[in-house]
Protein backbone atom coordinates (compact mmCIF):
# COMPACT_ATOMS: atom_id res chain seq x y z
CA UNK A 1 0.00 0.00 0.00
CA UNK A 2 1.58 3.12 -0.95
CA UNK A 3 0.00 7.05 -0.42
CA UNK A 4 -0.06 9.22 -3.15
CA UNK A 5 -0.35 12.89 -3.39
CA UNK A 6 -2.17 14.87 -6.08
CA UNK A 7 -2.17 18.73 -7.10
CA UNK A 8 -5.64 19.29 -8.46
CA UNK A 9 -6.83 22.45 -10.47
CA UNK A 10 -10.33 22.56 -11.64
CA UNK A 11 -12.88 24.84 -13.04
CA UNK A 12 -15.72 24.93 -10.07
CA UNK A 13 -18.24 26.04 -11.65
CA UNK A 14 -20.16 22.77 -12.74
CA UNK A 15 -19.67 21.39 -9.16
CA UNK A 16 -21.36 21.17 -6.37
CA UNK A 17 -17.96 22.12 -3.90
CA UNK A 18 -15.43 19.77 -3.20
CA UNK A 19 -17.00 17.17 -0.64
CA UNK A 20 -19.13 14.32 -1.61
CA UNK A 21 -23.24 15.52 -0.75
CA UNK A 22 -25.78 13.18 -1.42
CA UNK A 23 -27.18 15.45 -4.50
CA UNK A 24 -24.87 16.77 -7.04
CA UNK A 25 -21.73 16.82 -8.50
CA UNK A 26 -18.27 17.37 -6.73
CA UNK A 27 -14.62 17.13 -7.38
CA UNK A 28 -14.09 14.78 -4.61
CA UNK A 29 -16.80 12.32 -6.23
CA UNK A 30 -15.63 12.64 -9.61
CA UNK A 31 -11.74 11.94 -8.47
CA UNK A 32 -13.24 8.75 -6.73
CA UNK A 33 -15.00 7.19 -9.31
CA UNK A 34 -12.14 7.99 -11.89
CA UNK A 35 -9.26 7.01 -9.49
CA UNK A 36 -11.35 3.62 -8.53
CA UNK A 37 -11.80 2.73 -11.91
CA UNK A 38 -8.22 3.48 -13.14
CA UNK A 39 -6.70 1.46 -10.00
CA UNK A 40 -9.00 -1.39 -10.21
CA UNK A 41 -9.47 -1.07 -6.19
CA UNK A 42 -12.31 1.03 -3.79
CA UNK A 43 -10.34 4.86 -3.63
CA UNK A 44 -11.70 7.50 -1.59
CA UNK A 45 -9.44 10.44 -1.74
CA UNK A 46 -8.48 13.03 1.85
CA UNK A 47 -8.72 16.59 0.11
CA UNK A 48 -6.92 19.85 1.97
CA UNK A 49 -9.42 21.92 1.22
CA UNK A 50 -13.01 21.73 0.85
CA UNK A 51 -14.16 24.30 -1.60
CA UNK A 52 -17.58 25.66 -1.62
CA UNK A 53 -19.63 25.42 -4.79
CA UNK A 54 -18.39 27.10 -7.89
CA UNK A 55 -14.83 27.94 -6.39
CA UNK A 56 -12.34 27.52 -8.30
CA UNK A 57 -8.60 25.75 -7.83
CA UNK A 58 -4.83 26.26 -9.00
CA UNK A 59 -3.45 23.52 -6.85
CA UNK A 60 -5.78 21.73 -4.29
CA UNK A 61 -4.12 19.01 -2.90
CA UNK A 62 -5.47 15.42 -2.34
CA UNK A 63 -4.12 12.05 -0.87
CA UNK A 64 -5.57 8.58 -1.48
CA UNK A 65 -3.68 4.84 -0.21
CA UNK A 66 -3.64 2.51 -3.01
CA UNK A 67 -2.19 -1.41 -4.14
CA UNK A 68 -2.18 -0.05 -7.97
CA UNK A 69 1.46 -0.72 -9.63
CA UNK A 70 1.27 2.30 -12.16
CA UNK A 71 4.31 4.28 -11.14
CA UNK A 72 3.15 7.23 -8.93
CA UNK A 73 4.19 10.36 -11.32
CA UNK A 74 2.58 8.42 -14.28
CA UNK A 75 -0.98 8.21 -12.44
CA UNK A 76 -1.13 12.07 -13.27
CA UNK A 77 -1.07 11.32 -16.67
CA UNK A 78 -3.38 8.07 -16.77
CA UNK A 79 -5.83 9.54 -14.13
CA UNK A 80 -6.00 13.01 -16.72
CA UNK A 81 -6.98 10.42 -19.69
CA UNK A 82 -10.20 9.70 -17.23
CA UNK A 83 -11.09 13.22 -16.01
CA UNK A 84 -13.51 15.95 -17.24
CA UNK A 85 -11.55 18.68 -18.89
CA UNK A 86 -12.41 21.44 -16.01
CA UNK A 87 -10.53 19.00 -13.89
CA UNK A 88 -6.83 18.56 -14.38
CA UNK A 89 -4.12 16.98 -12.25
CA UNK A 90 -1.13 18.70 -12.32
CA UNK A 91 1.22 16.68 -10.51
CA UNK A 92 1.40 12.97 -9.01
CA UNK A 93 4.13 11.78 -6.48
CA UNK A 94 4.47 9.24 -3.56
CA UNK A 95 4.52 10.58 0.23
CA UNK A 96 4.73 8.88 3.36
CA UNK A 97 2.12 6.58 4.63
CA UNK A 98 1.52 9.00 7.48
CA UNK A 99 1.37 12.50 5.35
CA UNK A 100 -2.55 13.65 6.11
CA UNK A 101 -3.42 17.71 4.11
CA UNK A 102 -5.81 18.82 7.02
CA UNK A 103 -3.64 17.71 9.56
CA UNK A 104 -0.03 19.11 8.60
CA UNK A 105 1.43 22.56 9.43
CA UNK A 106 0.37 24.75 5.84
CA UNK A 107 0.06 27.44 4.25
CA UNK A 108 -3.13 28.58 1.92
CA UNK A 109 -3.19 30.99 -0.72
CA UNK A 110 -6.10 32.16 -2.34
CA UNK A 111 -6.99 34.65 -4.75
CA UNK A 112 -10.23 36.45 -5.26
CA UNK A 113 -10.43 38.51 -8.66
CA UNK A 114 -13.32 41.50 -9.38
CA UNK A 115 -13.61 43.19 -12.89
CA UNK A 116 -14.08 46.87 -12.05
CA UNK A 117 -15.48 48.39 -15.43
CA UNK A 118 -18.16 49.58 -16.58
CA UNK A 119 -19.81 46.66 -18.34
CA UNK A 120 -19.27 42.73 -17.56
CA UNK A 121 -17.00 40.87 -20.10
CA UNK A 122 -18.08 37.72 -21.05
CA UNK A 123 -15.44 36.23 -21.27
CA UNK A 124 -14.32 36.80 -17.77
CA UNK A 125 -17.82 35.93 -16.05
CA UNK A 126 -16.94 32.59 -14.44
CA UNK A 127 -13.64 33.31 -12.71
CA UNK A 128 -14.36 36.74 -11.50
CA UNK A 129 -16.73 38.96 -9.72
CA UNK A 130 -17.88 42.26 -11.67
CA UNK A 131 -18.66 45.71 -10.05
CA UNK A 132 -19.27 48.69 -12.09
CA UNK A 133 -19.03 51.23 -9.01
CA UNK A 134 -16.07 53.10 -8.40
CA UNK A 135 -13.71 51.53 -6.42
CA UNK A 136 -11.02 53.00 -4.34
CA UNK A 137 -8.12 50.81 -4.19
CA UNK A 138 -5.73 52.52 -2.04
CA UNK A 139 -8.56 52.51 0.60
CA UNK A 140 -8.96 48.75 0.33
CA UNK A 141 -4.94 48.64 0.82
CA UNK A 142 -5.34 50.38 3.86
CA UNK A 143 -7.87 47.94 5.29
CA UNK A 144 -6.65 44.87 4.63
CA UNK A 145 -3.20 45.70 6.66
CA UNK A 146 -5.49 45.54 9.54
CA UNK A 147 -6.24 41.99 8.58
CA UNK A 148 -2.83 41.05 8.66
CA UNK A 149 -1.56 38.74 11.45
CA UNK A 150 -2.95 36.53 14.41
CA UNK A 151 -6.90 37.54 14.89
CA UNK A 152 -10.16 35.95 16.04
CA UNK A 153 -11.93 36.42 12.72
CA UNK A 154 -15.03 35.31 13.67
CA UNK A 155 -16.63 38.15 12.19
CA UNK A 156 -15.39 36.99 8.88
CA UNK A 157 -16.74 33.50 8.84
CA UNK A 158 -20.16 31.86 8.44
CA UNK A 159 -22.30 31.41 11.68
CA UNK A 160 -22.83 27.37 10.49
CA UNK A 161 -18.97 27.27 11.00
CA UNK A 162 -17.98 23.87 12.67
CA UNK A 163 -14.44 25.13 13.71
CA UNK A 164 -13.07 24.40 17.03
CA UNK A 165 -11.51 28.59 17.27
CA UNK A 166 -11.58 31.18 15.15
CA UNK A 167 -8.37 32.31 15.30
CA UNK A 168 -6.39 32.17 12.40
CA UNK A 169 -3.13 34.12 10.81
CA UNK A 170 -2.90 35.64 7.37
CA UNK A 171 0.71 35.97 6.55
CA UNK A 172 -0.24 38.14 3.61
CA UNK A 173 -2.85 40.04 2.53
CA UNK A 174 -2.78 42.51 -0.74
CA UNK A 175 -4.57 44.08 -3.02
CA UNK A 176 -3.71 44.99 -7.03
CA UNK A 177 -4.90 46.14 -9.75
CA UNK A 178 -3.82 45.98 -13.20
CA UNK A 179 -6.17 47.43 -16.07
CA UNK A 180 -9.88 46.77 -14.74
CA UNK A 181 -8.94 43.85 -12.96
CA UNK A 182 -8.32 43.88 -8.86
CA UNK A 183 -6.92 41.04 -7.25
CA UNK A 184 -7.02 40.55 -3.63
CA UNK A 185 -4.30 37.51 -3.00
CA UNK A 186 -4.46 36.03 0.71
CA UNK A 187 -1.88 33.88 2.35
CA UNK A 188 -2.68 32.36 5.51
CA UNK A 189 -2.43 28.95 8.15
CA UNK A 190 -6.02 28.31 7.81
CA UNK A 191 -9.59 29.89 6.58
CA UNK A 192 -12.78 29.57 8.12
CA UNK A 193 -16.11 28.30 6.16
CA UNK A 194 -16.52 31.55 3.73
CA UNK A 195 -13.94 33.47 5.60
CA UNK A 196 -12.22 34.78 2.21
CA UNK A 197 -15.33 35.57 0.50
CA UNK A 198 -16.07 37.49 3.29
CA UNK A 199 -13.24 39.28 3.63
CA UNK A 200 -13.40 39.76 0.07
CA UNK A 201 -16.96 41.07 0.42
CA UNK A 202 -16.21 43.22 3.21
CA UNK A 203 -13.40 45.50 1.24
CA UNK A 204 -15.20 45.66 -1.65
CA UNK A 205 -17.48 47.39 0.86
CA UNK A 206 -14.23 50.16 2.00
CA UNK A 207 -13.57 50.32 -2.13
CA UNK A 208 -16.31 51.84 -2.91
CA UNK A 209 -17.05 54.00 0.49
CA UNK A 210 -19.88 52.13 2.31
CA UNK A 211 -17.15 50.89 5.13
CA UNK A 212 -13.89 52.64 5.81
CA UNK A 213 -10.35 51.09 6.34
CA UNK A 214 -10.21 52.55 10.09
CA UNK A 215 -13.26 50.50 11.01
CA UNK A 216 -11.63 46.79 10.40
CA UNK A 217 -10.35 46.62 13.71
CA UNK A 218 -13.60 47.41 14.91
CA UNK A 219 -14.55 44.43 13.18
CA UNK A 220 -12.54 42.35 14.35
CA UNK A 221 -12.84 43.07 17.76
CA UNK A 222 -16.74 42.71 17.40
CA UNK A 223 -16.98 38.66 16.80
CA UNK A 224 -19.83 39.32 15.31
CA UNK A 225 -20.63 37.89 11.55
CA UNK A 226 -23.37 40.64 11.13
CA UNK A 227 -20.48 43.42 11.70
CA UNK A 228 -17.90 42.35 8.83
CA UNK A 229 -19.68 42.42 4.75
CA UNK A 230 -21.37 40.29 2.13
CA UNK A 231 -20.36 36.84 1.75
CA UNK A 232 -18.63 37.65 -1.87
CA UNK A 233 -20.06 35.59 -4.43
CA UNK A 234 -18.04 32.29 -4.99
CA UNK A 235 -17.25 32.37 -8.68
CA UNK A 236 -14.92 34.77 -8.02
CA UNK A 237 -12.58 32.73 -5.33
CA UNK A 238 -9.70 30.62 -6.74
CA UNK A 239 -7.37 28.39 -4.46
CA UNK A 240 -3.74 29.19 -5.98
CA UNK A 241 -1.83 26.68 -3.68
CA UNK A 242 -1.07 24.82 -0.71
CA UNK A 243 2.83 25.15 0.69
CA UNK A 244 3.40 22.06 3.72
CA UNK A 245 6.04 22.37 6.34
CA UNK A 246 7.30 18.62 5.12
CA UNK A 247 6.42 17.97 2.20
Amino acid sequence: MKRIKLIVAYEGTNYNGWQVQPNGITIEGVLNGCLTALCGEPVAVIGASRTDSGVHSLGNVAVFDTRCKIPPEKIAYALNQRLPQDIVIQDSREVPPDFHPRRCESRKTYEYKILNRRFPSPLARRDTYFCYRKINLEHMQQAAQYLVGEHDFKSFCSIHTQAETTIRTIYELTVAKEKDLITIHVCGNGFLYNMVRILAGTLVQVGIGEKKPEDMPFILAACDRAAAGPTAPAHGLTMVGIAFGKI
